[in-house]
């Protein structure tokens, strides 16, 4: 269902703007465990674990919901290599909504840590270990996992910057559609 203000809905605003927090929080938790004393820093990754599952099941559903009601157009008057770069970099944060949760999951399942117990979903539900420890296999998805948050922390900034411009140099009426 297109709509005629070229507003974007009301139920993918709300994604976008509950996925923001969201993803701050856990890329922030992200670059800190490391940096995290024992024994809290099972907490920090309880945490972390669970904000990123949190967001691939937002992802899931803006992406099931973007299949329901697709966003409006991007206006004709934005010049065709800026409408190129926005699709570039929303398609790509799609997919590294996607695939990091999953990388990080599938990464601590291998080095034999599932989301049981301590770092249970929510610290309420374990979820099944998938597979059997594997360092090897850890090690490549862990790094991945960096990669992904690292490339998560130019997009970011990029998907903001593209409001920005929009919003107060071609005052074109773009960042308004999600807000």
């Amino acid at each position: 269902m297109q709509h005629p203000d070229g507003n974007y809905s009301a139920l993918a605003k709300i994604f976008h703007w509950v996925t923001v927090p969201l993803l701050i929080t856990a890329l922030a938790s992200g670059l800190t465990i490391g940096h995290i004393a024992e024994p809290s820093k099972m907490t920090f990754y309880a945490i972390h674990e669970s904000l990123g599952l949190t967001i691939l099941l937002v992802a899931i559903a803006r992406l099931a919901w973007r299949r329901i009601s697709p966003p409006p157009p991007q206006p004709d008057h934005i010049p065709r290599v800026m409408r190129i770069a926005a699709s570039t970099v929303h398609y790509a944060l799609y997919v590294a909504l996607i695939l990091q949760p999953l990388l990080g999951f599938f990464a601590t399942n291998a080095f034999g840590f599932p989301m049981q117990g301590a770092t249970a979903y929510l610290g309420l539900i374990d979820l099944p270990k998938f597979m059997d420890t594997w360092e090897g296999l850890a090690k490549v998805l862990i790094t991945v996992h960096a990669y992904v948050g690292w490339s998560l922390l130019v997009l970011i900034p990029a998907h903001i910057a593209g409001a920005i411009h929009h919003h107060a140099i071609r005052r074109d009426g773009t960042l308004l559609r999600m807000i």
